[in-house]
Order: C-alpha cells, then structure tokens, then sequence
C-alpha cells in the first residue's frame, strides 16, 4: 500500500489544530502536515520499503579466511513506535562468516531497512542479527545501537545526556563476537 500523503497532512494538521496550533494564528506552521508527511514517508519509515534477503544477496564467495567481519559507526535513526520521536545514533554490526561475504556497504543499508522503520531499538539490533544468519548464512552475528532516544531527551525527565545502548546477537554462541560489540 502506498502512502497517502495528502491524508497524513490533513491529519498532521488536524493533530496541531487540536493542540490549539494553526496557520491562521502561527503563519511559521504553514504546510507542517506536507513536511511531516513527506518526512515520514520519504525517509523515517523508508525502511519498510526494502528487503533484507535483497541486501544480502550480493555476496562474493570467499576462499580466503576471515573470522570476523565488524563495521563501527553506521549512522542511523530509529523512530520510536510510543511517541514517533526519532533516536539517532551508530550502530555497529558484526558477522562471523562461513562460506560467503557481503560487501561492507550493504551492512549498513541492512541497519537502514530496519532502522527506518517504527521499532522499538531492541528490536531493530535483534532484526539485524538474525537477518544476518538467516540471509547471508553467517554463523554469528550481532547488532549494537547506541543511540540518543528523544523521548527520554525532549520530554519526560529530559535526560539530555542519555543514551541507550541494545545489543542482539544470533546464531551460535560467540564471545569475540560479543566483544567487539562492546
């Protein structure tokens, strides 16, 4: 089902008017509801629109041997499903693999499928990992979000310094992996 953003405007707007904000009283919110619509369907709730089987199906044989792939510092935004506020942050990503790699690129357009989704961070980091061992067949694999969620930052006790760290593995027990997770 394709969006229909011009619903989702009404209803942005709709949602401001009954918090007492319109255009006719504050011009600056002025086309909010279209902004906010084509934000959320052109970019916070993207993921939705790609498959991680795809991702991971441009893979290289390997005959060399490599016992742990690891990348650090994917940038990602996860939309919290309670409050629609994002939680941006990094994400690190690791695999232990078996017969097949996937090229580093993909790790993070992995973390971009599930993470630009409304989804609890947990789990997003356990999506990856069993995306990981499903699709690609890696023996382990894990996901760590560390990420600044903006529902504990904006609102609530306003802890302007948190930060929430999940960590998900899957596949068979693996200590290296889970340390460089860490």
């Amino acid at each position: 089902m394709s969006p229909d953003l011009d619903r989702a405007a009404r209803a942005i707007d709709e949602f401001l008017a009954a918090l007492g904000h319109t255009a006719a009283t504050e011009p600056e919110i002025a086309g909010t509801g279209e902004r906010v619509a084509q934000a959320f369907a052109d970019d916070l709730l993207a993921g939705y629109g790609a498959d991680p089987a795809t991702i991971l199906s441009e893979t290289c044989a390997t005959t060399s041997r490599t016992d742990l792939v690891v990348v650090r510092g994917i940038a990602v935004s996860v939309t919290c499903p309670h409050h629609l506020l994002p939680s941006p942050g990094t994400a690190t990503v690791a695999y232990r693999p078996t017969d097949r790699l996937v090229g580093l690129g993909a790790m993070g357009r992995l973390v971009q499928c599930f993470g630009r989704r409304l989804a609890l961070q947990e789990t997003v980091a356990q999506q990856v990992a069993d995306a990981l061992v499903e699709h690609l067949g890696a023996a382990s694999a894990g996901c760590a979000l560390d990420l600044q969620p903006l529902c504990m930052i904006a609102r609530g006790d306003r802890q302007h310094q948190a930060r929430a760290i999940s960590v998900a593995t899957a596949g068979a027990p693996d200590d290296a992996l889970r340390r460089a997770l860490a």
